[in-house]
C-alpha cells in the first residue's frame, strides 16, 4: 500500500461531475480527471466499496455536508469506487439525498488506481474504505483505512487536514486555533 511520503500515482479517470442532479446534462455530466485536474491544490481522495449501500451514502453526505470547509483550505474532496460513472449517477438519481453532492465521483472500474495504491479488498475485488490527503506537491501527507463496516469521520479529516497545513508539530487531538508545539521552546 501506498503511504506517507509517497507519490500519489499518476492517474487518468471518469467521474460523474459534482453538479447537481438536476443541473446534468449529456454534455457535464461526464468529466475526465487526471492527477494534474487539481494541481497545486490539496486533495482528499476516499475510496469506498460500492454504490447502493448503506455505510457509502453515510460518508459521502458527511463530507458534502463539509465540503465549503474543505474549498475554503484549498481542499478538493474526491469520492472514488469501483463502481462506473454510470452506476454513479444512476446511484445519485434514484436517491434523493444524493442529489445534490458538489464533488466527483471517480469511477475506477479497471481498478488502476485502486490497485496502484494497493486499496482493493482481496476477498471481493473492491476498493475498501481507504483516504488518502495528499498535498499540492503530489505527496501524500495521511492515509487511514478502516473496515468496511466502519465509516470514517469527514470532521477528523478536516481536523488533520488543518493539522498538516499548519507544518507545525499538533499536540494530540489538537484543532484549528489552537497552539502547536515549539520543540525548542516553550511546549504547548
Amino acid at each position: 500500500m501506498r503511504t506517507i511520503g509517497d507519490e500519489f500515482p499518476k492517474f487518468q479517470l471518469r467521474a460523474l461531475s459534482g453538479l447537481s442532479i438536476g443541473e446534468m446534462t449529456a454534455e457535464n455530466a461526464f468529466i475526465d480527471i487526471n492527477g494534474e485536474t487539481y494541481a497545486e491544490r490539496w486533495k482528499v481522495i476516499f475510496f469506498y466499496p460500492m454504490d447502493f449501500t448503506f455505510i457509502c451514502p453515510t460518508e459521502i453526505l458527511g463530507f458534502a455536508s463539509l465540503y465549503q470547509d474543505f474549498q475554503r483550505r484549498n481542499a478538493q474532496i474526491l469520492a472514488c469506487s469501483t463502481d462506473s460513472e454510470y452506476a454513479h449517477w444512476a446511484w445519485r438519481k434514484h436517491s434523493p439525498r444524493l442529489s445534490e453532492i458538489p464533488f466527483p465521483l471517480l469511477s475506477d472500474m479497471s481498478r488502476s488506481l485502486s490497485q496502484a495504491l494497493g486499496v482493493i479488498n482481496p476477498t471481493n475485488g473492491v476498493a475498501q474504505r481507504a483516504l488518502f490527503i495528499v498535498d499540492p506537491q503530489n505527496i501524500i501527507r495521511f492515509v487511514m483505512v478502516t473496515d468496511e463496516n466502519v465509516g470514517r469521520s469527514p470532521e477528523e479529516t478536516l481536523r488533520v487536514l488543518d493539522a498538516l497545513q499548519t507544518k507545525a508539530l499538533c499536540p494530540c487531538s489538537w484543532t484549528k486555533g489552537q497552539k502547536t508545539i515549539d520543540a525548542f521552546g516553550t511546549n504547548i
